[in-house]
């Protein structure tokens, strides 16, 4: 009787099974967590609010919080207990599960309590009575689960080091948003006294309160982002994500702030200049928040994109082609703007202030996005060769040349409702062309930009293609072996070589003489390997060669290899394949 074979699981689903397993424990802890916080930040603000009768009438909020407390926080420790103990596995520290649970919580206290803290600081800069206990409770709370994670995280025994650049990429992206959102914010409130000569905030508080509280937040998140850019060396690691989030948000938001704020700049004073149709002040209403965004946002942008410069050349490329696409875009904005306006006046030459407005706006960003673009991409500099693309160029054509091909196709379907409901006898909308106008414009920019990028990628792909190797335009060879089956496999020897030539299809043929001199009997048989290359650098002389040649000429190729050692490559060609010669 033989015994029944053992059931046995596929490796597959036990490592599905462990990573839900994961998921599962790492979700529940998560949320565990955060129901024990607002269970003690619930208590604490009760404390700090009445300090003498801890109910203060509210029996349903003091309830819930603890039954958050005293229910949320034991589990929540025994669970945490149970994957502490399960991470002296290596194999645990660095599966995904714990690496998602401990970015999430970090970012979520560290979000949680910078912001809480800072609004309790900015509670007492009020004319009124401050409210401070809330914040500084929650802001307590969540500063030690903070610290919490954060010796986890460091923690030598179970170190997680494959994940130190995640959280220096999470607290200094954060930081910088909040510090440089609030920079933009107090810079616009001092100039907007200076400019206008009246504060932002009503009532009968100082002017200098609307520029101090924003001034606190900006102080806060520029501590955040410095303590994880410089302090956990968020600068040192070189590494795809913190090259990502440095481009994505130094480079690309920072050039969007940047770029948008000057162009309101300019669009301000253009309508001073050529439009006064509104008043003094509701003219000069966003000149302030756009001053303040454009300097701040240059300075965000030029410390990043000086940062990037040493790095990899690959980060360098990135941020000089998202600088462009950037600028590139404002300016597109800006021509489907001038569009607009110019067809809004063909359609009422009389209503001169709206189209004199869309018109200024239009211009404004033209001023703007153009120089910039000029300045980043240099169109008199392209590539005159395949050495000279840069690493990045094609994705980045290709991806300019699908947005606005999208964006085209969307806009005509747009431009073919309208005029189809123009046919239908749709009278409230005005004319037809007052109707297309605004299609038209963006479908006009979205044109210009795909056929430019496109005319691009055509160039660059006739550049790659002339300086593509030869040997790819071989696409059958005959090969013919001297050497026995039992000293070089024939099937292993065609693979090599069709994977030499490119995925050329081999014909494999053996010889029935001897080949040659023979190999010395005390000789080694050589190695299938050794063949291969050898046959693989003939290949590309020959392919050299006959690189200039026309026709067929290389394309069918017949190769003789020896037990001697001799390779020997033969170009073939079919009769009559090649041009006659001309008759002189």
């Amino acid at each position: 009787m033989t015994a029944p074979a053992a059931v046995t699981s596929p490796p597959s689903q036990g490592g599905a099974l462990a990573s839900l397993r994961r998921l599962i424990m790492y979700a529940l802890l998560f949320a565990l967590v955060v129901i024990a916080a607002s269970g003690v930040g619930g208590l604490l603000e009760r404390l700090f609010q009445t300090a003498s009768v801890l109910a203060s009438g509210d029996v349903q909020g003091v309830a819930l919080s603890l039954a958050f407390t005293l229910v949320g926080g034991p589990l929540a420790l025994l669970l945490w207990w149970f994957a502490w103990r399960r991470l002296d596995d290596p194999a645990e520290r660095t599966a995904a599960g714990w690496g998602l649970y401990l970015t999430a919580m970090y970012a979520v206290s560290l979000i949680i309590a910078t912001t809480s803290l800072l609004a309790m600081a900015v509670s007492f800069i009020d004319t009124r009575e401050s409210q401070w206990q809330p914040p500084l409770a929650t802001g307590l709370v969540w500063l030690g689960i903070w610290l919490w994670h954060r010796w986890m995280w460091k923690r030598p025994a179970k170190p997680s080091r494959h994940l130190d650049d995640v959280r220096a990429v999470v607290g200094s992206v954060f930081g910088l948003l909040l510090g440089a959102g609030a920079a933009i914010a107090a810079l616009s409130a001092l100039l907007d006294v200076a400019i206008r000569g009246f504060p932002l905030s009503a009532g009968f508080e100082p002017w200098w309160y609307a520029v101090l509280r924003p001034l606190v937040w900006a102080a806060g998140g520029a501590l955040v982002w410095w303590w994880h850019w410089f302090r956990e060396g968020g600068r040192r690691f070189r590494t795809g994500l913190v090259d990502v989030a440095m481009i994505a948000v130094g480079v690309f938001a920072a050039g969007i702030t940047s770029l948008g704020g000057l162009g309101v700049v300019v669009f301000v004073l253009l309508r001073l200049a050529f439009d006064r149709s509104d008043p003094l002040n509701l003219l000069l209403e966003p000149l302030a928040p756009a001053v303040s965004a454009a300097l701040i946002g240059a300075v965000v942008w030029r410390y990043h994109r000086t940062t990037s410069a040493h790095r990899s050349p690959t980060t360098r490329r990135a941020g000089l082609l998202v600088t462009s696409a950037v600028a590139l875009a404002v300016a597109a904005a800006g021509v489907g703007v001038v569009v607009n306006a110019v067809l809004a006046a063909a359609v009422s030459p009389l209503a001169g202030g709206g189209t004199r407005t869309l018109l200024l706006g239009g211009i404004s960003s033209l001023l703007v996005g153009a120089p910039a673009w000029w300045l980043a991409w240099d169109p008199r500099h392209q590539p005159r060769s395949a050495d000279q693309i840069p690493p990045g160029r094609r994705v980045y054509l290709v991806a300019f040349f699908g947005v606005s091909a999208v964006v085209a196709l969307v806009t005509l379907l747009v431009i073919g409702y309208r005029l189809f409901e123009f046919l239908l006898g749709d009278v409230t909308g005005g004319s037809l062309l007052d109707r297309v106008r605004a299609p038209l414009g963006l479908l006009v920019a979205a044109g210009l930009v795909a056929g430019y990028h496109f005319a691009l990628w055509r160039h660059d792909r006739g550049l790659l293609a002339a300086a593509a190797p030869a040997r790819r335009r071989i696409i059958s060879i005959t090969l013919v072996s001297g050497y026995p089956p039992a000293t070089v496999d024939p099937e292993a020897l065609a693979a090599g070589i069709s994977a030499a030539a490119g995925g050329a299809k081999v014909t494999t043929w053996l010889r029935t003489d001897d080949g040659g001199p023979a190999v010395p009997p005390s000789s080694a048989p050589p190695a299938a390997g050794d063949v291969i290359r050898q046959v693989a650098g003939a290949l590309e002389s020959s392919s050299a060669e006959g690189a200039g040649r026309e026709g067929s000429a290389g394309r069918h190729v017949l190769v003789m290899v020896g037990p001697a050692g001799r390779v020997e490559v033969v170009p073939l060609e079919a009769p009559g394949s090649r041009p006659p010669e001309p008759v002189v």
